[in-house]
């Protein structure tokens, strides 16, 4: 089969450049936190779990756009076994949602530090515009007709996404928190993590069947098993929830000596969790309206 190259149009299109804003962007904050030296990186030290989350974040959407850009440009992806117009729709609002994380994340982990460089400013400054250039591709992508844009690109497809987006942020977050435990109750963070694994599987499981057309496939109605999985999240993330809220009590209850660090860090996951918590409620409540719109017809 010949190789078909977009026209020299398709190069001044808004969906190629902002593709071509988002590796660059990715490159300049990878490239710069990776140049630290060694006097800087003893400045983010005490966060390596957020480190590492911010450059695996980098690296991953750099390496998964740059392909999807390539395949876009010799017009290979149609030989690919997955459906093309829902991985597409993924990357670009996961990757916003990821950007966006690393862009309040990375600017946090520095202004920790009296002194700072200039570049990880700078990092955090390109992990912004990174963050602006995926949500525009989304915003290009969302223009598209229905069938242009496949099921990730329908309310129920980003609520899936928000879902995945939530269980990412809430293992660097339980991580960093177990770290630092020093007034918290072992069982709760097991609790907490168990039950935000557990919904990070079931979400890739999710993704994995979508992107490869295998809802057919499927031993249950993909609806239901849909609806069963939102019904778990639900379940799950008002456990994780409640948790969280019994830290912020506990932390509370030891006054002026409670660690600001560990405030911050349960009150971050409180709040990434209450969100996640609302994206399945919301996610259940579609599956329920699809279930009893197909009963009745």
């Amino acid at each position: 089969m010949p190789v078909i190259v977009l026209e020299a149009r398709d190069f001044t299109s808004p969906l190629f450049l902002v593709r071509t804003l988002e590796v660059l962007f990715c490159c300049t904050a990878l490239s710069l936190v990776a140049s630290l030296e060694h006097e800087e990186l003893n400045h983010l030290a005490d966060h390596n779990t957020f480190k590492i989350f911010c450059m695996f974040t980098w690296c991953f959407f750099f390496t998964l756009t740059l392909l999807i850009h390539i395949l876009s440009i010799i017009q290979f992806h149609s030989l690919i076994p997955i459906s093309w117009k829902n991985l597409t729709m993924t990357v670009a609002v996961l990757g916003a949602l990821m950007s966006l994380s690393t862009s309040v994340v990375f600017p946090w982990i520095i202004m920790d530090h009296k002194n700072i460089s200039p570049r990880p400013v700078a990092a955090a400054a390109a992990s912004c515009l990174t963050t602006l250039a995926y949500i525009a591709e989304s915003f290009v992508l969302s223009t598209q007709a229905q069938e242009q844009r496949g099921y990730m690109g329908s309310m129920p497809g980003v609520l899936k996404i928000l879902q995945l987006w939530g269980g990412c942020q809430m293992i660097p977050l339980l991580v960093e928190v177990f770290i630092l435990a020093d007034r918290v109750h072992w069982w709760q963070l097991w609790a907490s993590g168990v039950s935000c694994g557990f919904c990070v599987f079931l979400s890739a499981v999710t993704l994995v069947v979508i992107l490869g057309d295998f809802a057919r496939r499927c031993l249950l109605p993909f609806d239901r098993f849909l609806a069963g999985f939102s019904l778990i999240g639900v379940l799950l993330y008002m456990l994780a929830t409640v948790i969280c809220f019994t830290k912020i009590l506990q932390l509370r209850g030891h006054g002026p000596s409670a660690p600001t660090k560990n405030m911050e860090l349960v009150i971050m996951e409180t709040v990434v969790s209450s969100i996640t918590l609302l994206a399945y409620t919301v996610d259940l409540a579609f599956s329920i309206k699809q279930l009893c719109d197909r009963s009745h017809v």
